[in-house]
This record gives C-alpha cells, structure tokens and sequence, in this order.
C-alpha cells in the first residue's frame, strides 16, 4: 500500500466527480444526505472564505477497460457532495454565510466564484491497496486520535440551527476569550468555547441552573432541526458579549474573567437587562432594563469582587470570594455569583 498527499482544485475535483472518474465508495460511506442545510451553508462559507478543512481520502485504481485512473472517496463524501451539490446551483447559502445568505453559486460575485474554483483540497491517495488493507489503515490512524471530549462529541453529533448559531457566535467572539485570558489557546482547540457559548444559551432558556454534558447536548437536539428561540437567545448572548467588550475592557487582567466568573458576570449582564428565568426568586435581584448603570462605576465594582477573591478575602465580599473560589458550574455557585455581579454593575462597590 502506498499513500502520497496531493493538492486538488474543486475545479479538478467537480470536473472528475461528474465525469465519474471520482466516485463515492458506499462500503466506506454513511449513507448521503446527512448534513442539513446550515451544515453544508457552513462548509461552503469555509471555503469561499479560504479557510481550511480536513483532509480527504481517495483510493486510487486503474479502471481494466479505459485503462484511466479510477478515484473511490474512502473519507469526505459529505464534503465532495456538498461541493458538487453547490456548484450545480442545488441550495443557496444560509445566514451563516452572511453577505452571501440566499445566494446560490450562480448567484456570487465572479470573484468569489473564481476562489471557490481555485481552492485546493488536501487529499491523501490510497494506492496499490486492498479493501482490508485501507480498513486496517483507519484503524491504525484513530488508534493514535485523543478520545472526544463532551464539546467535540456534541459538534460531531449535530449538524443544524443551534450548533449553526454556536459557530457563529465563535466566529465572533471566538478571539475575545483568549485576548482576555479567559479561555487558553489549547481550551479552544478542545472546544471548550462552543461549551461556554451554549452554557449562556442554557441560561437563557432556563435560568440559573447547574450545568452538565446532558443538558448542553439536550440543548444541541432540541434545535437541532429548527431554532425557535434563535432571535431571544441570540439578542441576550450577543448583546451581553458586545456590552462587555465594549464597555468593560478595565475588568481585564483580573479574577472577573476566569471562566466560571465571566460566565456569570455575562448572565449577570443579561439579568439586568432583560431577566433571567426564575433569577428574580433565586438572587432577591430584579432587572433594570439596562446592562449598567455607569460603566465606570461597574468596573471599579467588579475590579474590587475581583481582588477580594484573588486575595480569599473573607471580609465584605465573604460570600461572593466562596461562590467564586469554589468555582464549576453549580447553581446554587452561580446564584451568587450573579447576585453580586449584578450589585456590582449597578455600581455598589465602586468607592
């Protein structure tokens, strides 16, 4: 068996796979018509965007009566079908796509249409290789592949409108929780920012509550096929992300924004300005329809939370310092936390 990479146009791949010189090997294939349509809108954005995606696999024969090369996809149907499907005008691009929503590729700019063209594909070719020979290759390749954590198992699971709307909230902000330290580099390739972002989605949906595996992946299946929601949500999360950004900036370099804190320092903000289910009862904290009531103040009042739990100061602050030393993802935790974030973006702790 041999295996040599290669770089392929979509213009090269199409052109081979309507001529059927590509063809989809159904012995290593799920069955098609597995992605839905934010799925495939995704994947044809990541292309006209030029960013990459993993490689393929071809298998590569000599057909015995044209004596040309004969190419069976052992990996990346659904990604080769949906190229194809796109370039032959079959679905329009999904909001995800953004300028580009509602257009099909006929559709596109021609310099847009040209990048799509130009874009290579990495593609392992499988060469002088029996059926078992490419099985045992697989076998030998995901033996040395890390386990999938809950995140990455949920993203591989689902494929419709709320894992849409988690990409595109990363796509965002996905760069604001490692300049603020909140989440690692090495976090992030891990998908612990998919996690945190449906975590505040869960908040919105269903108050303070404790976190866990089960309910985010709850979350990812009950919109998975249609996002009711999507506009609440949406508002809520965005808007509490963009508000820190753009408001609180000072609270950086502090305590505030370790995970677990700057989780319900963002579920704090929402509270504040729109109400979380059942937050009222549980914090003795009624909104206010805004975020803050000055910025400066809030940030001054954060900046002290902050400091009194960097120095487990059981002073003033005792029960906020034990909610955020004790940190995770337990209500009763969050509760607190969030009562006293609220407090603090209301300006109470700024002198």
């Amino acid at each position: 068996m041999k295996v040599e990479e290669g770089k392929y146009s979509i213009a090269e791949l199409v052109d081979w796979f309507r001529s059927r010189s590509l063809v989809v090997n159904q012995q290593y294939q799920r069955g098609g018509g597995l992605w839905p349509a934010a799925a495939k809108s995704y994947f044809i954005d990541t292309i006209i965007r030029d960013f990459p995606f993993p490689k393929v696999y071809f298998h590569e024969l000599i057909d015995k009566t044209s004596k040309k090369p004969r190419r069976e996809i052992v990996d990346g149907q659904q990604r080769i079908t949906t190229i194809v499907e796109f370039a032959d005008d079959k679905f329009p691009l999904g909001r995800n796509a953004r300028e580009f929503a509602g257009m099909k590729f006929s559709d596109l700019p021609e310099e847009t249409q040209d990048v799509f063209w130009a874009y290579t594909v990495s593609v392992d070719v499988i060469r002088n290789a029996d059926r078992n020979e490419i099985l045992q290759m697989f076998r030998r390749m995901n033996a040395f592949t890390l386990p999938l954590n809950d995140a990455e198992k949920r993203h591989s699971e689902f494929f419709g409108e709320f894992k849409d709307w988690v990409n595109r909230a990363l796509d965002r902000f996905g760069s604001v929780l490692i300049d603020w330290n909140v989440l690692t580099s090495r976090q992030i390739v891990r998908m612990a920012d998919a996690a945190f972002v449906a975590d505040l989605a869960l908040a919105v949906e269903e108050g303070i509550v404790s976190t866990s595996p089960t309910k985010l992946r709850s979350l990812y299946k009950k919109y998975d096929e249609t996002f009711d929601h999507l506009e609440e949500i949406d508002q809520r999360v965005i808007g509490s992300l963009d508000s820190a950004i753009e408001y609180l900036s000072g609270i950086q370099g502090t305590h505030a924004t370790k995970p677990h804190v700057f989780h319900s320092l963002l579920c704090a903000l929402i509270h504040n300005k729109f109400g979380l289910p059942g937050a009222e009862d549980l914090t003795g904290i009624a909104p206010i329809g805004e975020y803050f009531v000055d910025a400066d103040r809030a940030v001054a009042s954060i900046r002290r939370l902050a400091a009194a739990h960097e120095e487990n100061d059981i002073g003033e602050f005792a029960e906020y310092v034990k909610a955020a030393s004790e940190g995770g993802n337990r209500g009763p935790q969050r509760a607190l936390r969030i009562k006293w974030l609220c407090r603090a973006l209301r300006g109470e702790f700024s002198q």
